[in-house]
């Protein structure tokens, strides 16, 4: 899709995700690597444990389809080189600290003088600006910046990350989408602009918007519990073991999951287990319990868990997989990485990618597309580059100015780069609202559908604002829906069928997250719009995409983010899996929504043709561990969660500080810091131990340097920590919590939270763009539509139809 366009990609580990989304999109992807070769080619794991720069699984991970110049841009001569490169580049993406690229001559303002069409992408921890924008940095630093730490692991141990590194891969897949819709608004300007990605403000996502529970004047606050949820009164069990591993349930209440837990509750009377009084309550109904009869209601969900949990014991893991497909439960396997490697529903959509290896000597195994694309398919022309393989060939190419449209001499006030953009979204509860939330934010017109009779699980789900009960209320539902107007229409009626048609006619994207069936029923599906619309982009997102045997799969994102792996990496190797926070999926999966559909926008504009795109969640997750699922094809190794222990640095955790259960989390990436530590602890003696005196030899003392690290630590103030070694230039930051997100100066540098209007609360807060376009940065005014806010307007405005009309759809029922 993105052929005509060129991309420098001079990221390293803190970015290469963007320029892999670009490259596997169509664009040209130069990798532009120094004599030595990129840094993340010295990150393990390496092909047959091999540590050679042209054996890394994590440079492999993402480096497909580019091609690899080496320059040295330190020297004029390097620099030079890139300069004259950057004259035919449409974009540049870099990852080093802020202000580093512009002591090389080489940043932004220096580009734009050479091109001025130039999108220049910054991925950095912190962003490009603020007090904590020089700040030491590792994945863990920034995952206990954003806040996702803090709600992740069990009660009684630290707070724990992920096991392949994440906060990156958040802030590189952001970067993807927001370079091209910076791209979108240069076609028609003409004119280029700075990208600047805080991978603070992208790991962020995937707490869930809990640092808006101070704005929302709610004394509600979730805490970490291993393989669950606290919802105030009750624990949440979100992990069951099953006779062969464990399984991810979702056991609530209500008009949204209700039914499947009465559903799972009669399967489990069919076989045998549980009692009648079990069968036959109103799991929908159940949550009003907790209001008139709170220690009945504990009472009883205590001894659901307990059934659930009994029964579950006594099955496999395929049995009970088998099971929801039938009877339509909330069940998924907790997958390793060996069984997605050989889940039939990844290998029944041609999923898995072989790519030649010179090297070994052989094909390799890969994770594959993101999406499924009906026109433009993602191919893999490009085995991984050696270091340096292209500078020749790309060196000699002849290098063509970048042309588009007159530049123009101003903007307009209040434009946005997607203004002239129009979606039908049809998305419910997170994934696919997250995605249409960042092109609302910078100015698609965006007709939400839902319905009353049929309530978005968003709208029950997360805090309430001021502490009240209600669909207008959540969090979760505000934060991505923002900026969107909102239609009621009851699609089992012809009349709101037909609605629905004449707006497919309006739009150019239709977009949808239900189950592969609903839209085919509805006459709502791709074949059926294109004839409304020939050259209609309709995305279809779900868990595991619209074909093979797990299609049908119902559920959120948690059981996604159980069926990819990412549970069984979460947590302690001596217990159960924790999992990543809540439905882990959901929140990375939108990066490449976002991705998908402006690059299809972009096709469609150059060609007139419009497309089809299958998204399943699971598969687009999967790069979010594609190092892992290497190690395991090429060198048969079957990672598993591992704490907080990282492969390339110690000591390296989470901390105790003074107070209880308040935490520090500590990265030494060197010999050098890890000196500097021994120093700021006052243990000189540690400085010339040989058990600590390379990295090595730290990785293999872990267990001693956590336990004297940690003697220090519990002494002290977590903020006095965070300052004492960031003052020495040592990655370290306090585990942040909804309050401390909420007071973050970084946070509030950047603008993260954003007061809008509301209909019915006057104001409500949301979180803000994870990027900012120096141009044409995000405007966001307005909260997320009520019920059936906007139906005057769309009918009236955008469909054109008259007074009598839209009062007949109302009186019929039609707009319900």
């Amino acid at each position: 899709m993105l052929s005509p366009y060129r991309v420098l990609d001079l990221t390293n580990e803190r970015g290469l995700l963007c320029g892999q989304m670009l490259a596997d999109l169509g664009a040209d992807v130069i990798a532009i690597e120094p004599p030595a070769g990129n840094s993340a080619r010295r990150l393990g794991p390496f092909a047959s444990d091999e540590v050679d720069p042209e054996r890394s699984l994590y440079w492999w991970a993402y480096a497909r389809n580019k091609r690899s110049v080496t320059l040295d841009i330190t020297t004029d001569e390097g620099r030079d080189g890139l300069l004259r490169l950057a004259q035919g580049a449409h974009f540049l993406i870099e990852s080093e600290q802020p202000g580093r690229m512009a002591e090389l001559d080489l940043g932004y303002d220096q580009l734009a003088e050479v091109n001025p069409a130039l999108v220049y992408v910054s991925i950095s921890a912190f962003g490009q600006d603020g007090p904590k924008a020089g700040y030491a940095e590792s994945d863990l630093i920034i995952e206990a910046a954003g806040g996702n730490l803090v709600l992740q692991g069990d009660e009684d141990r630290p707070p724990v990350r992920l096991s392949v590194p994440q906060a990156y891969l958040h802030a590189g897949a952001e970067a993807a989408g927001a370079a091209l819709i910076a791209h979108h608004e240069r076609q028609r300007s003409g004119r280029g602009q700075h990208v600047d990605v805080s991978a603070q403000q992208a790991v962020n996502q995937a707490t869930f918007g809990t640092s808006l529970a101070v704005p929302f004047d709610t004394d509600e606050r979730l805490t970490r519990v291993a393989g669950g949820l606290n919802l105030g009164p009750a624990v949440l069990r979100l992990v069951y073991p099953a006779k062969d591993g464990f399984v991810a349930i979702t056991l609530l209440f209500g008009t949204a999951v209700g039914p499947f837990t009465n559903r799972l509750m009669q399967y489990v009377y069919e076989e045998g287990a549980g009692d009648e009084e079990m069968r036959d309550e109103d799991w929908v109904a159940f949550a009003a319990l907790f209001v008139s009869d709170e220690s009945a209601a504990v009472e009883k969900h205590a001894r659901l868990e307990q059934v659930v949990e009994q029964f579950i014991l006594t099955k496999t893991k395929a049995e009970l997989l088998q099971a929801a497909l039938e009877h339509r439960l909330l069940i998924a396997p907790i997958t390793t990485i060996a069984d997605v490697a050989q889940s039939d529903q990844f290998s029944s959509r041609k999923y898995w990618q072989e790519i030649d290896s010179p090297l070994l000597g052989k094909k390799v195994r890969y994770p594959g597309p993101f999406v499924k694309l009906s026109a433009t398919p993602i191919t893999y022309h490009r085995r991984v580059p050696t270091v340096g393989e292209h500078t020749d060939e790309v060196l000699s190419e002849n290098v063509s100015p970048v042309t588009g449209p007159a530049a123009a001499s101003g903007d307009p006030a209040g434009y946005l780069p997607l203004a002239d953009v129009k979606i039908l979204d049809f998305m419910w509860v997170m994934a696919g609202p997250a995605a249409t939330r960042v092109l609302a934010d910078y100015g698609a017109t965006i007709v939400r559908v839902e319905s009353a009779t049929r309530v978005d699980t968003a709208r029950t789900m997360g805090i309430h604002q001021n502490g009240e009960d209600g669909p207008e209320n959540t969090n979760v539902y505000q934060n991505w829906n923002a900026g969107k107007l909102g239609i009621t229409l009851n699609l089992k009626m012809k009349e709101g069928l037909a609605v629905a048609r004449d707006l497919v006619r309006w739009a150019d994207v239709v977009t949808e997250s239900f189950s592969p069936k609903a839209m085919r029923g509805w006459g709502l599906d791709y074949d059926s719009n294109r004839k409304i619309r020939p050259d209609v982009i309709m995305l279809s997102s779900c868990l595991m995409g619209q074909t093979g045997p797990l299609s049908t799969l119902a559920g959120f994102g948690n059981m996604s983010a159980a069926v990819s792996g990412f549970y069984n990496l979460t947590g302690w190797p001596d217990r159960p899996p924790a999992g990543p926070f809540l439905a882990y999926t959901d929140t990375v999966s939108p990066r490449f929504t976002v991705a998908a559909i402006m690059a299809a926008l972009d096709h469609r504009e150059r060609t007139g043709e419009g497309q089809y795109i299958d998204q399943s969640q699971a598969e687009a997750s999967l790069h979010f561990i594609s190092p892992a699922l290497l190690d395991y094809t090429v060198n048969g190794r079957v990672q598993d969660r591992d704490g907080n222990r990282d492969a390339h640095m110690a000591p390296h955790g989470v901390y105790p500080a003074t107070d209880d259960d308040r935490w520090v989390a500590i990265a030494v990436r060197s010999d050098e810091e890890w000196q500097s530590l021994c120093q700021i602890i006052e243990r000189s003696d540690l400085a010339g131990d040989e058990r600590f005196a390379s990295q090595q030899a730290r990785l293999a003392h872990e267990e001693e340097l956590d336990e004297i690290v940690g003697e220090w630590t519990k002494s002290r103030k977590e903020n006095n920590i965070e300052g004492l070694l960031q003052a020495r230039g040592i990655p370290a930051h306090v585990v942040q919590n909804s309050d401390e997100l909420f007071a973050d100066p970084q946070l509030q540098h950047r603008g993260h939270l954003v007061e809008v209007s509301h209909e019915i609360n006057g104001t409500t807060t949301v979180e803000g763009s994870r990027f900012r376009l120096s141009r044409t940065p995000a405007k966001i005014e307005r909260g997320a539509p009520t019920f059936g806010q906007h139906n005057q307007h769309v009918l009236e405005t955008i469909l054109g139809y008259d007074t009598d009309r839209i009062a007949e759809l109302a009186a019929a029922g039609v707009l319900e």
